[in-house]
């Protein structure tokens, strides 16, 4: 599999450095996301030697360590560089558990590998937080966590020898200036090629290497597959459930009321008979949950409404691929048309789902605001709400003309006192109208 740079590659510099013998790192992700890549890659380039367990396909001896020799720590690490080969040496190693989930044993053991001082270690995995994955273990205290989502715009320009283009449009997003018809298309068009690739490595690879959608397409399949796999092997009945919900989502988003409903689902239930569900989905991050919060402040969290949400998928690309049906002929020429606007589709839940993408890449929690107006009969949305801790700012997307936007401008009236700025996400090129930015999705990591 092809090495792309990523950001998390700081990220991971910044925790050795600094936190290095004193917490593990725990690495959370997806599925196919790109974890192990990056981890092996850092071990490589960053330590004088290193050990990869990787549980998903570890050897019985390796498991009877942590069985039979966790309370003897200079005997567990005489005979894990025997059966791996390598030396390991005192604040020069790291340890890799890779899909930690598969053997919670392992991970119970870090509080005493890192009270132990000798190495590093740094533990990828996915479904970490799900109840069955942690049932019998103590998690440690001495983790320190952090999320690794699908390649960004800025990544996926990476991977194509482009590292200058982020820092043109950064400038231009802080000037509020315009970059003028013939760049502003250039970059759209670029855009409009990551939306349909998704930023999994596996398929910008495909793309990559193909130049074509047909390769990206079964990249993005298989994908879905093993998500689908993941999925069924959930206990009792949340997995038929949880496999319902992902199949349902582009449903759900292709609707004007584009938040949860259950009776989608099976006439007469209830959300709460999906909480279970929906938490597997999240803490998988195979999607990204919107909570309604009604009150709005800087504190977004004070008044989320657990009942009322939407779902995103963690991946545009993934999206994509699950709206049509796995027949579809030549995806050159289907993706072809959704990049040209002549196909029959709903491209603005495509749209939106890029910009939640976007907002949590950036370290955004997704919120969305649903309230009333004296001058309305009819409740009032704005698709996302953000804070810097001082102020929120109100973001509509608009995947077609973004000249009305009555919800935003009352949302700006009610909450005066907490949002001084609102944006408007577009196709359009950046413009400013009193207290409204307009900005092009390009942009909307720097919101």
């Amino acid at each position: 599999m092809a090495i792309f740079k990523r950001k998390i590659y700081d990220r991971i510099s910044e925790w050795k450095e600094n936190y290095g013998g004193k917490y593990a790192l725990l690495i959370e992700g997806a599925r196919r996301v790109g974890k192990t890549t990056v981890v092996e890659q850092f071990a490589e380039n960053e330590y004088r030697s290193h050990i990869i367990i990787d549980f998903s396909k570890v050897s019985e001896d390796v498991k009877d360590l942590f069985a039979h020799h966790a309370g003897d720590i200079d005997r567990f690490f005489l005979y894990l560089q025997q059966i791996y080969k390598t030396v390991l040496y005192e604040r020069e190693s790291v340890v890799v558990f890779d899909e930690v989930q598969l053997f919670p044993l392992a991970r119970q053991m870090i509080k005493h590998l890192v009270a132990d001082g000798r190495y590093d270690y740094i533990e990828t995995g996915s479904l970490l937080s799900i109840k069955q994955n942690v049932s019998d273990i103590l998690i440690p205290s001495e983790e320190m966590s952090v999320d690794m989502h699908p390649m960004d715009f800025e990544e996926f320009l990476w991977a194509q020898n482009d590292e200058m283009t982020i820092s043109l449009l950064r400038k231009a997003f802080e000037d509020r200036s315009p970059l003028g018809p013939v760049m502003h298309k250039r970059i759209m068009d670029t855009y409009g090629i990551y939306m349909l690739v998704g930023g999994m490595p596996q398929s910008v690879e495909a793309y990559l290497e193909k130049k074509n959608f047909d390769a990206v397409e079964t990249a993005k399949r298989l994908i879905l597959k093993l998500y689908y796999e993941d999925v069924t092997k959930i206990k009792a009945d949340r997995g038929s459930k949880s496999k319902r919900i992902l199949f349902m989502i582009p449903s759900f988003l292709s609707k004007h009321e584009k938040t949860f409903s259950p009776s989608q689902l099976r006439k007469g239930s209830k959300t709460r008979e999906y909480f279970d569900s929906i938490t597997w989905l999240s803490e998988s991050k195979i999607v990204n949950v919107c909570y309604r919060n009604s009150d709005p402040s800087p504190a977004l969290n004070l008044d989320l409404d657990e009942y009322t949400f939407k779902m995103y998928m963690a991946d545009t690309g993934l999206l994509i691929t699950s709206s049509f049906d796995s027949n579809v002929g030549d995806r050159d020429e289907v993706y072809g048309n959704i990049l040209k606007n002549k196909m029959r589709i709903n491209r603005g839940m495509f749209f939106e789902n890029m910009v939640a993408q976007e907002l949590v890449s950036s370290g955004h929690k997704l919120v969305f605001s649903k309230f009333s107006v004296k001058e309305s009969a009819n409740m009032q949305e704005v698709d996302f709400v953000v804070a810097d801790g001082k102020k929120m700012m109100p973001v509509e997307t608009k995947s077609g003309p973004s000249g009305r936007h009555a919800s935003l401008d009352r949302f700006m009236k009610k909450f005066s006192s907490r949002a001084d700025m609102g944006f408007v996400i577009h196709t359009k090129d950046l413009r400013v109208e009193g207290n409204i930015v307009y900005i092009p999705i390009y942009m909307a990591m720097f919101v």
